[in-house]
């Protein structure tokens, strides 16, 4: 029997799950979803585009948007393969190395994107406490310089990941329960220890996540207390306001993965449907709606968009 098990894992396949316990009902996500991503390319790509074509967007703010739109497309399109596989063509089944390979990007460039919220909560606070010298601070070679540092310690923390999954034997169930692979889902398959793998989960979740919301939340101790040392109430208000889209954005990325994280942990019972449309809603939405947030916030993208849509209305 272990012969046919381990024959059974040389296969290096998974197969993904869909909607759970109801794989007839996949192809009614499918619409839905590829709405979800259409307006993601749409979205993030209308403020990659208004910040390249409006100058008076070429600010440090701006360019770590820039990053966090990017980020945001590049995280949709690693579940676009998996979600189209099994959504609009009902082939659940993927490669161990495929698996991986997703694996690998979807949890860095999950890293990259609370990295790059983070470098947006130090520019918020340049701004608010030095704003006459913000621009001479946050200059285009230190921007840069943190962007690579956010790109290599995302990957850095990421790399061992692949090692870590490939050494374990997998003679159980091959069905992941999520559409797309993530570590402590192939992880809990496996037929040895994976303490080694969930130390390490631990410790990236404690030194990533766990370090950034901390700096965010010192961050905006710090704002605060420099906004409430502002005598003008108008000059308040209008510091504070410059923060709310960045707030916005913490809270599309941290309230998902806290729900995911408190039904994976407390939801026990509830219905695993519960837990995919919580799991798909973690990595879906806050690329979905951040340039949604940032076009409502932002006077001169929200003014791009208007000119393009009024010029496409006059010339038809």
């Amino acid at each position: 029997m272990m012969n046919l098990s381990t024959s059974q894992a040389n296969h290096h396949s998974f197969i993904l799950t869909g909607i759970p316990g109801m794989p007839d009902k996949n192809p009614w996500m499918a619409f839905p979803l590829g709405f979800l991503y259409t307006l993601t390319l749409l979205g993030n790509g209308t403020i990659l585009a208004v910040i390249k074509v409006d100058q008076s967007l070429h600010e440090p703010m701006y360019y770590f948007l820039s990053l966090l739109a990017l980020t945001d497309v590049s995280l949709s399109m690693s579940t676009l393969p998996t979600m189209l596989s099994i959504f609009w063509f009902n082939v659940p089944e993927i490669s161990f190395d495929a698996c991986i390979t997703q694996m690998f990007f979807i949890h860095g460039l999950g890293g990259v994107e609370s990295g790059v919220l983070v470098s947006m909560a130090f520019d918020r606070f340049v701004a608010i406490r030095d704003p006459l010298c913000y621009a001479s601070i946050l200059t285009h070679g230190v921007i840069g310089k943190i962007g690579i540092a956010v790109l290599t310690r995302a990957f850095c923390v990421v790399f061992p990941v692949p090692f870590l999954i490939k050494r374990l034997p997998f003679c159980h169930s091959n069905v992941l329960s999520h559409s797309y692979c993530l570590h402590q889902d192939a992880m809990r398959l496996a037929c040895a220890s994976t303490r080694v793998n969930s130390l390490y989960g631990l410790i990236i979740v404690i030194l990533t996540l766990g370090l950034d919301a901390l700096i965010i939340l010192f961050s905006y101790v710090l704002i605060l207390k420099m906004v409430l040392s502002i005598a003008s109430r108008a000059e308040r208000l209008k510091a504070l306001n410059t923060c709310l889209s960045h707030i916005c954005a913490v809270l599309l990325f941290c309230v998902p993965l806290i729900g995911v994280t408190m039904i994976h942990r407390f939801g026990k019972r509830l219905s695993p449907v519960v837990h995919t449309l919580m799991a798909n809603a973690y990595l879906l939405l806050p690329p979905v709606l951040n340039p949604i947030v940032y076009s409502v916030r932002t006077k001169q993208i929200r003014r791009w968009i208007i000119h393009v849509f009024q010029g496409r209305k006059n010339r038809a």
